[in-house]
């Protein structure tokens, strides 16, 4: 089982989603974004489908990994 993580951080201006991941295997940069994260999920598997050839090896686990700043006062 072979798995890929994506990055996922969402835009302080409008609330929208950029979500990027990197396959070592073909050396390849996957990148979508979307408005609301329903559309992201759905940009993300196909964009995997597109990235990837039938007969090749892909990823059949996806990780999201959530990027959010926080500001602290001291």
């Amino acid at each position: 089982m072979s798995s890929i993580t994506f990055i996922i951080e969402q835009d302080d201006t409008d609330g929208g989603y950029t979500a990027q991941a990197h396959w070592r295997q073909g050396n390849r940069d996957i990148i979508t974004e979307a408005d609301n994260r329903d559309d992201l999920l759905r940009n993300i598997r196909e964009a995997i489908h597109c990235a990837f050839d039938e007969n090749e090896n892909r990823p059949t686990v996806v990780h999201l990994h959530y990027v959010r700043d926080e500001v602290m006062a001291l």
